[in-house]
């Protein structure tokens, strides 16, 4: 069981990520945790894993607890023992079996006599019976990486379990079994993910803003049907604040009007029954103090309207203001780009794929390219991008444009502010206030034009390349991403989904995110 109450974190000489937040996880409950990028979720299942202090408020731990963490590379140079946590029962193991009777080594042992095995075990469950617990994890693959700490859930049997981002780099046979342990476990779970088909399997979402920690009683679907509603009922609210604030505006005007109209009316009567000079101004300065108040209540009442507007719009999410377009590919429907006849790679001397692959892609398609881990998916992908040539077999290619997104989105460069990489791509000669325009529209504030693009999230450089994107005069032949939804939150995801639906040329995407796939409408598959 896990309880917090009034947790806070601040990072030293930053900004405070969540302020005052109560949260309880029961024996056997299953809770995802959502929430966009930077707003604290890793943050929180750190501090929840009491690896991490938070500034102030109080955590209640009851139970055995285990920890997924999203990135690895700080282990980098463990063993898979050491990462699975039972390197010194297994050394322990070890050197009971050459016969040393060193106390020290049953105390580390305590009589688990089979741990070995049951690390064996654990591994071939996750598909991984190669690996040897001496090797260092630095040798792996990101799903491999993964897919060892999750054997240490079978490993320790734990009552509460933390997982951040599980499935990041899973092929979908890995997928499966992660999505079949969700659903049959008995422990309790804190979920941090975007994919929205685990996501389904919660009966229940936590959504962490900076405002606070909101929970709702279902799934991912009932999670989105209740901010539909929300967002529906916002919609009113803002249309009805627009309509009040045009009424407002418009009552002033006619109020001025009218009170200009009496001013005028009355200085013209007592101009013609020769009212003294000095009473004149009186009168004046009476009318004009009458209408500089008249102007100041309007005034009041159109800044609280407005004022209120701001704060209904501010709430609404950022993904229904972003404004995406891409440019149209000018390649027709239809033309072969890509003719492989027999094609294979060969590694260490032996063939990559067991059978040699034959194909053809044509413009306009979206493919999704699929296969397990280790399956050959990127080195396919370099061969039609012609980084690498098939050993075997022939490759024919169409002259045609591609840009090819990596997880890294390293088509930005580290040396350039978010400003200049937006520059680097005007080649229609944008003025300068455009291209900051472009910049607002996707959700960069001015304080961010100046921040090196090596200082962004995931999220945040998936956004600036799409903002590069609608900068450029024409858009890419072909499009290819590797693995992009890894390390996007949902806001993100659904920008990135929503630009992908509205690109018409042809589409290579690398991906075990089917609720993705379908959402971006791919319609053919090339298995690996």
């Amino acid at each position: 069981m896990v309880t917090l109450q009034y947790i806070s974190y601040t990072p030293f000489g930053g900004t405070t990520l969540f302020d005052n937040i109560h949260f309880s996880l029961n024996k056997g409950e299953k809770v995802a945790l959502l929430g966009n990028n930077g707003v604290g979720k890793s943050t929180l299942l750190k501090i929840i894993a009491n690896q991490l202090e938070p500034t102030s408020g109080e955590r209640y731990i009851e139970g055995n607890l285990y920890y997924i963490p999203q990135i690895y590379g700080q282990f980098n140079d463990w063993t898979i023992a050491q990462a699975l946590e039972v390197d010194k029962k297994i050394t322990a193991l070890s050197e009971i079996l050459k016969g040393t009777t060193d106390e020290k080594y049953y105390n580390w042992l305590d009589n688990d006599w089979n741990i070995e095995e049951r690390c064996n075990e654990a591994l071939a469950y996750w598909g991984l019976q190669y690996l040897n617990l001496n090797t260092r994890l630095g040798e792996l693959s990101g799903g491999e990486k993964t897919k060892v700490f999750l054997a240490g859930i079978l490993i320790h049997s734990p009552q509460i379990i933390l997982l951040d981002e599980p499935s990041n780099h899973l092929d979908g046979y890995s997928r499966e079994l992660l999505y079949n342990f969700i659903q049959t476990t008995n422990s309790s779970l804190l979920v941090v993910s975007h994919d929205r088909k685990l996501l389904n399997l919660l009966p229940n979402i936590c959504e962490l803003t900076s405002s606070g920690l909101e929970v709702y009683g279902g799934n991912y679907d009932f999670y989105k049907e209740q901010k539909h509603i929300g967002l529906n009922a916002l919609q009113k609210d803002i249309q009805h604040k627009q309509k009040e604030l045009r009424k407002a505006k418009l009552k002033e005007k006619e109020t001025l009007q009218r009170q200009q109209k009496l001013d005028t009316r009355g200085k013209e009567k007592m101009q013609k029954s020769g009212v003294a000079r000095i009473m004149m101004n009186t009168l004046r300065n009476k009318a004009e103090n009458s209408t500089s108040k008249l102007k100041g209540i309007h005034a009041e009442r159109i800044d609280g309207i407005s004022q209120k507007l701001h704060e209904l719009q501010s709430v609404f999410p950022l993904q229904d203001r972003i404004k995406l377009g891409f440019d149209v590919s000018e390649l027709h429907k239809g033309k072969i780009l890509f003719s492989a006849t027999e094609i294979n790679f060969r590694y260490q001397d032996k063939p990559l794929w067991k059978e040699s692959l034959s194909f053809q892609i044509v413009s306009g398609e979206r493919i999704a390219i699929k296969g397990k881990n280790g399956s050959g998916k990127t080195t396919l992908i370099n061969l039609l991008l012609v980084n690498l040539k098939p050993f075997t077999g022939q490759l024919q290619r169409a002259d045609t444009t591609s840009l090819y997104i990596d997880q890294d989105y390293s088509l930005l460069k580290n040396n350039l502010t978010v400003f200049q990489q937006a520059q680097a791509y005007n080649s229609s000669a944008l003025q300068e206030h455009e291209i900051k325009s472009r910049l607002s529209r996707f959700l960069f504030s001015k304080e961010k034009w100046d921040t090196n693009t090596e200082l962004l999230s995931g999220g945040e450089k998936m956004r600036l390349l799409l903002c590069c994107l609608s900068i450029r005069t024409v858009a890419p032949d072909i499009i290819i991403l590797d693995e992009p939804t890894n390390n996007l939150d949902i806001q993100n995801l659904d920008i990135l989904s929503s630009a992908l639906k509205h690109y018409n040329g042809t589409l290579l995407v690398i991906s075990h995110d089917e609720t993705f796939l379908q959402t971006i409408h791919v319609n053919r598959i090339i298995s690996l």
